[in-house]
């Protein structure tokens, strides 16, 4: 069947341009915006009425001349070209290799927009996914399958702590694994930050690096996180593999659905943001899982910047009602030279209950966890007693939390950017510390627990 193309528009409007009615076309069909010098723009139909088709331009409008251009209906939606050798490759926000490789061969094109998973054929989470840093491993596990979001602030080191998360997480009972790692509408620096860093130091041969920079045009970025996922549930779904998706910042995403929603005319919502900002959140987020009867599965981290570290703005509020917990950066921890810092009484796993302990991590993982969160959650309250009445009149056992303070946040928390640590090593460190405190305060543990783990009396 011919393609429809159409000589002329009627309106340029910012990154949107607007035909008369394509009675042919269809909600989400992509099209190529010709001028007669110059190469094709590849777009997007948003919108389509008995009158009028508006369009999404990728590469933007300048110098289109509405009675000189031609547009050209592809009778297909935004799709990617996958194949087994993806990975180890790098491509930009539209899909498209920009290691020097040349094009991907073989394989087949996807729908980036993906294919709901039916529910009933979701499977639970229960695997855990080793990443090699102590805070999340024992006090906010990652499951397999879980999407599990990083709420980061401007000038904290979530992209750090994204690049050593890819770099190190591992399947404990499969070496099938595979990371995605994507970066929407980064910086020049970031994004030579981020190829070395998984060059280097990672598995650059286990990664599939989409990377969206910040002068691209801001329609890309609204593509970047669909073929990433798309890539991600080929290789999931199709070669059998579980997969980390790593994506960062889902703020740059969600402004430029922000700034693409006020452009094409649409009324706002909260602080500006589309009405439609869940349900497009979901549309992404929900793509991670277990299906069950398919060896290979999706798991998410996605990262988000929030806006003056207001952890209720629509962002990182829409997101925690999405996904299964988070991780919170903390400022306080960041200016103390902490790294990772990682907010541990107010990040969430909720589904870590399901995927420690006997057969998955050990024994004594659940009731340590409890312990940490417990002991460390008092010194809380003791720093604030401390700060009325002074360190020197507090009872011996308030400075003993003080020292389990320091030695948590100083041993535990910190650890190096290329700091790989097993899960044995994080739960004995645990134990370690927490034989700081008097027997009395360990409520959370077994006697048997406290009796094999710590030998000597404080």
């Amino acid at each position: 069947m011919p393609l429809s193309e159409y000589i002329g528009i009627s309106e340029v409007n910012g990154p949107f341009i607007l035909l008369e009615s394509t009675p042919d076309a269809f909600l989400g069909e992509l099209v190529d915006v010709c001028v007669p010098s110059g190469k094709a723009r590849r777009g997007r139909v948003i919108s389509l009425s008995e009158k009028a088709t508006l369009v999404q331009v990728f590469g933007g409008t300048d110098s289109l001349v509405p009675n000189e251009t031609r547009v050209r209906f592809l009778d297909r939606a935004l799709e990617i070209q996958l194949a087994p050798n993806i990975i180890g490759r790098t491509f930009n926000g539209l899909g498209e290799p920009t290691d020097g490789c040349g094009p991907v061969f073989g394989g087949r094109r996807v729908n980036a927009n993906g294919m709901p998973l039916n529910p009933m054929a979701r499977q639970y989470p229960k695997d855990f996914i080793h990443t090699g840093i102590s805070a999340i491993d024992t006090l906010t596990t990652l499951i397999r399958g879980q999407k599990l979001p990083i709420f980061s602030g401007n000038g904290l080191p979530h992209n750090q702590l994204a690049v050593q998360i890819a770099r190190q997480a591992r399947l404990m009972t499969s070496e099938n694994f595979a990371v995605v790692f994507a970066g929407i509408g980064i910086k020049h620096d970031d994004a030579e930050f981020f190829l070395r860093e998984l060059s280097e130091k990672g598995r650059s041969n286990n990664i599939v690096t989409f990377l969206n920079l910040a002068d691209d045009p801001v329609i890309e970025r609204i593509a970047t996180p669909r073929m990433a996922l798309s890539a991600a549930e080929y290789m999931a779904y199709e070669l059998g593999m579980h997969v980390l998706v790593v994506i960062t910042d889902m703020t740059s995403y969600c402004e430029a659905l922000r700034e693409l929603g006020v452009a094409a005319g649409e009324v706002p919502s909260r602080k500006g943001y589309p009405a439609y900002l869940y349900s497009d959140l979901a549309s992404l987020y929900e793509r991670a899982g277990v299906v069950r009867g398919v060896s290979g599965s999706v798991t998410q981290i996605p990262i988000l910047t929030m806006p003056n570290d207001d952890i209720t703005h629509p962002i990182p509020d829409l997101t925690g009602f999405i996904t299964e917990g988070q991780i919170v950066l903390s400022r306080d921890l960041d200016g103390k030279g902490i790294y990772p810092p990682i907010d541990v009484l107010t990040s969430l796993s909720r589904l870590m209950k399901d995927g420690i302990g006997k057969g998955f991590t050990r024994d004594d993982h659940p009731g340590v966890a409890s312990q940490l969160f417990a002991s460390y959650s008092r010194v809380q309250d003791v720093r604030s007693l401390a700060g009325v009445v002074g360190e020197d009149e507090l009872s011996k056992t308030d400075k003993l939390s003080l020292e389990f303070g320091g030695l948590f946040e100083n041993k535990f928390l910190r650890q190096g950017g290329d700091e790989d640590r097993e899960i044995g090593f994080s739960l004995d460190m645990s134990w370690e510390i927490l034989g700081t405190l008097p027997r009395g305060d360990l409520t959370r543990v077994s006697l048997d627990e406290i009796k094999e783990h710590i030998k000597e009396n404080p």
